[in-house]
């Protein structure tokens, strides 16, 4: 028996070399460097394929319209702010003879006079509100009776907040409030101005203090932790992936960390991070997993993380045995000797590829003795084709041999299988399947942007290839 085989160490820098220059984004090797005998056909014996599991992060997103948060409060603020009823020392001065020295009744209102406007920016919430106040003011008796003035002023309250969710769920808005006068309220009374601003502001700032208190129940009353927890459980719903195959994805949340606050002209978010793991299943939708209860919040993170998933795409071993059956056809005979048929089936991690080589003259369609290569696949996850790799085989007789030495060139060279339709087809399935409406007011929205090999199968049913998908899901509630 003369031999004829490939080095391992050689095949292995060989595949390295082209695999560089070919600027494979993943390479995955598959049953690496083996030998199989004429005689000895290796044995049928599948991977066991291992759970598609990895820790994945998504984000859970509680959503409110500023408008309605708006209206909320506003209907906490009543209309009229303060009620001024005072007698004050309204004339000290001279008038011929005598110094006058005169007391005024001063009465008037401040009164809310337009809605309550909110608004954010980053990670603040900006609120205004205008007020109007009218004051009039009078001798309070009879020698000073003819003595009457009166004001009206408009002045704008602002507040400014930096909600907070603390550990234990509860929301602090951190208020800062303030009001300035368009026009400060002047009463005219024989020519003195009389500053009234100082009647007015006490009762206004007493009812600010009213106006916050009313301001922190209104955003009390979202219940966040309420909504989170709905967020929680919906994260714990099993998600159909694809339809065919079916493909299944279960998400496990084990903890959840406050990703902050965020706000523009019309929303007020605020943002969790559920860190857990992610199962995808393929055939029937698994058994559903019992949520535990909301935990709680771990420490803060500066936003959501990105969300994992692996995907497995299927190549059945029969598109590779057409691929190796189109590619052995076109070798010419050698020695006198070609072809006729092949099989493909896994061993032990290898890829084994059985071929029938018989005389070239001999017409019986059944003759022939089989030759087994064992060898890896080499994928390519960026250009979604694979290949073989360090096949290897020996030979009983010479005639034989002088077969191999093409054989293994041309499997080599023309034998790739692209899965990039079914890639394709299954990243968008995915994407289509994580968008959807969920119970409760809330929604799920996702989106798969970019995958990496993970790892290689061969199971018996054909080639697994598991890819890491990356991008972001996110369960929203509100706008």
């Amino acid at each position: 028996m003369k031999p004829f085989s490939t080095s391992c160490i050689q095949a292995h820098r060989i595949a390295f070399g082209r695999s560089a220059r070919a600027g494979l984004a993943a390479l995955g090797l598959v049953g690496l460097c083996s030998t199989a005998f004429a005689a000895e056909k290796p044995p049928l014996a599948p991977d066991s394929v291992a759970p598609f599991t990895t820790d994945s992060r998504i984000s859970a997103t509680i959503e409110f319209g500023l408008r309605a948060l708006a209206s909320d409060i506003e209907e906490d603020i009543p209309r009229r702010l303060a009620s001024i009823d005072e007698r004050i020392s309204c004339v000290h001065r001279r008038v011929l003879f005598f110094r006058v020295n005169a007391n005024c009744d001063v009465w008037g209102y401040v009164e809310r006079s337009g809605p309550v406007s909110l608004y954010g920016r980053g990670d603040r919430v900006y609120g205004s509100v205008p007020i109007y106040g009218a004051l009039e003011g009078q001798g309070a008796n009879r020698f000073t009776a003819r003595i009457h003035g009166e004001t009206e002023a408009s002045a704008t309250i602002e507040a400014e907040a930096r909600p907070e969710l603390s550990r234990d769920w509860s929301v602090d808005l951190n208020f800062s409030d303030g009001f300035h006068w368009s026009e400060p309220p002047v009463l005219q009374v024989m020519g003195r101005e009389i500053p009234l601003a100082k009647y007015a502001e006490p009762r206004i700032r007493a009812q600010l203090a009213h106006v916050r208190e009313r301001a922190l129940a209104a955003a009390r009353r979202l219940d966040l932790h309420d909504k989170a927890a709905t967020a929680w459980r919906h994260a714990f719903e099993p998600v159909q992936l694809s339809d065919n195959p079916q493909i299944w994805l279960q998400l496990t949340p084990q903890s959840a960390a406050f990703a902050g606050v965020r706000a523009d002209s019309t929303v007020l978010r605020g943002s969790l991070e559920l860190s857990g793991s992610a199962e995808t299943f393929v055939g029937q939708q698994p058994p559903a997993v019992t949520a535990i209860a909301l935990p709680p919040l771990g420490r803060d993170v500066s936003q959501p993380g990105e969300f994992d998933v692996v995907l497995p795409v299927r190549i059945g071993y029969d598109v590779v045995k057409d691929k190796i059956t189109q590619a052995v056809a076109a070798i010419p005979p050698v020695a006198g000797m070609s072809i006729r048929d092949a099989e493909v089936y896994p061993s032990s991690g290898r890829l084994v590829i059985g071929v029938r080589v018989a005389k070239a003259s001999d017409t019986d369609a059944n003759t022939g003795q089989w030759i087994y290569l064992a060898g890896g696949l080499q994928v390519d996850a960026d250009g979604h084709a694979v290949r073989l790799s360090d096949l290897a085989a020996t030979a009983e007789n010479d005639e034989l041999a002088a077969v191999i030495t093409p054989l293994v060139a041309q499997l080599r060279d023309k034998v790739s299988v692209d899965y990039g339709v079914a890639y394709d087809n299954l990243l968008n399935a995915a994407n289509a399947k994580l968008t959807r409406p969920l119970k409760d007011g809330f929604r799920m929205e996702g989106r798969l942007s970019s995958a990496k090999l993970e790892k290689v199968y061969l199971p018996s049913d054909g080639v697994v290839i598991a890819l890491r998908a990356s991008g972001e899901l996110k369960i929203l509630y509100g706008m």
